[in-house]
């Protein structure tokens, strides 16, 4: 069974940086990506950020294009998101996700994914 824990969120500045940490245990080898969800208050779970686990393709929410990056260490099973120039419409729980087994094209829903850790909360504020 695929456990995740979230960690990093906190309290930030507009225009500051912060790093989110996921630390998977129980991966399947068949895991291909995994990814970065965020949801708002009465909102969705909105995609953020995707990253394969071999070739470590990277895919980006509108967004948060050019300010985020996703990372992986596979040594560590740890996934990473470094959010620079935060906002405060960036203010949500964040949530990181194993994508599902068999799933041919880039998954950007949260459909796409069936193991999810319980959130972090990053609160921007002006």
């Amino acid at each position: 069974q695929v456990q995740l824990e979230e960690s990093g969120g906190g309290l930030v500045q507009t225009g500051g940086s912060l790093r989110l940490s996921c630390v998977a245990s129980g991966l399947a080898f068949s895991t291909t990506a995994m990814g970065w969800f965020r949801q708002r208050p009465g909102k969705e779970r909105e995609f953020v950020a995707r990253i394969t686990r071999i070739a470590t393709y990277t895919h980006y929410g509108e967004s948060v294009k050019g300010r985020f990056i996703i990372s992986i260490d596979n040594a560590k099973n740890t996934l990473y998101l470094q959010m620079n120039d935060l906002r405060p419409n960036d203010t949500a729980v964040y949530f990181c996700a194993v994508q599902r087994p068999g799933i041919g094209a880039v998954a950007t829903t949260a459909e796409m994914y069936d193991s999810w850790g319980q959130g972090t909360q990053v609160t921007v504020y002006s």
